[in-house]
């Protein structure tokens, strides 16, 4: 478990630089390093809805999923956020099944989705959470996602076309101003960004 680190879904806020997506912010229980993690809008609704204990009239696909695991006697052990390639983060459902364990990949948004649901733990390799971690206050979330029309969008691309001309310590000092103004999501791709070049 040395490898592993037990993170929590600490908020999820509206994007400012990609139109339709939210941030969800990951972090360790007492500690201000936390994950910016950006998903789509559907996913962010699911995990809204548990967060805020809500329940739709009829079941959403995660839902569904809980259901059918139960029905055949299918627990979800954890899920383990084991990778992080391109800015992209990868995870594994970890199941138990009659004894057995089952590992399966999913899309990092639908594990959390699934862990709220089953009430089950989530983990990351700590050297992703070392690398892709913010320091953050926790004042500095909120949940569940709140709207942030104030400011216009701008693409993911813009923003990545002018990562190529900026030194390290720019980046560094853009990356403050973006978790200054609460802009998480040109904080997600700036930090990828700073960890592409510390791994090449």
């Amino acid at each position: 478990m040395a490898n592993k680190v037990k993170i929590e879904v600490v908020g999820l806020t509206s994007g400012q630089t990609q139109s339709g997506s939210y941030t969800l912010i990951m972090g360790e229980k007492g500690s201000k390093i936390k994950l910016p993690i950006v998903i789509g809008n559907y996913e962010a609704q699911t995990i809204a809805f548990e967060m805020e204990g809500l329940k739709p009239s009829r079941p959403m696909t995660h839902d569904l999923f809980k259901s059918f695991a139960q029905a055949f006697n299918i627990k979800l052990n954890e899920v383990f956020i084991n990778d992080l390639i391109e800015g992209v983060f990868y995870s594994q459902l970890i199941f138990d099944m009659d004894g057995s364990p089952i590992n399966i990949d999913a899309r990092t948004s639908d594990a959390i989705s699934l862990a709220l649901r089953f009430k089950s733990p989530i983990y990351i390799k700590k050297s992703i959470l070392d690398n892709a971690g913010i320091v953050l206050d926790d004042d500095d979330t909120d949940a569940p996602a709140r709207p942030s029309d104030d400011l216009p969008p701008m693409s993911a691309t813009f923003f990545k076309d002018n990562f190529n001309n900026l030194s390290n310590s720019e980046l560094e000092e853009l990356l403050k101003e973006a978790i200054s103004d609460e802009d998480y999501d040109k904080a997600a791709l700036i930090r990828d960004e700073i960890t592409k070049r510390n791994m090449s």
